[in-house]
């Protein structure tokens, strides 16, 4: 079991900045690719941004790419999501996800994407964003 805790969620103005954190604790952390959804009011939980378990490969959907960046830190077990530029349509709950690289298919890499691929979540965090 891993058990995922997400912080750093709040209220900002349209324009301004938040770091999400991810801090996991139970299996070994290094195992795990981990990713960030969210799900808006209305909407369908979608994928954000997605690290790989040796940080060394990261993805960010087209809505948030240059804007929001993924991160890792393995010996603290948390991964985190620096948003910048915030607009209201970033406005939702932030889950963390944990995805087994030990037992899961690794390719294409387009599973990373799909939430159905992973393992563990974490109870999501609200991030609004006023205009």
């Amino acid at each position: 079991q891993v058990q995922l805790v997400e912080s750093g969620g709040g209220l900002v103005q349209a324009g301004g900045s938040l770091r999400l954190s991810c801090a996991a604790s139970g299996r070994t952390f290094s195992n795990y690719a981990m990713g960030w959804f969210r799900r808006a009011p209305g909407k369908e939980r979608e994928f954000v941004a997605v690290i790989s378990w040796t940080g060394g490969s990261a993805y960010h959907a087209d809505s948030v790419k240059g804007r929001f960046t993924i991160s890792r830190e393995n010996a603290k077990n948390t991964v985190y999501l620096q948003m910048n530029s915030l607009k209201p349509e970033d406005t939702a709950v932030y889950y963390c996800a944990a995805r087994d690289e030990t037992t899961r298919v690794p390719y294409p890499r387009s599973r990373w994407f799909d939430r159905q691929e992973y393992d563990y979540w974490g109870q999501g965090t609200q991030v609004t964003v006023s205009s």
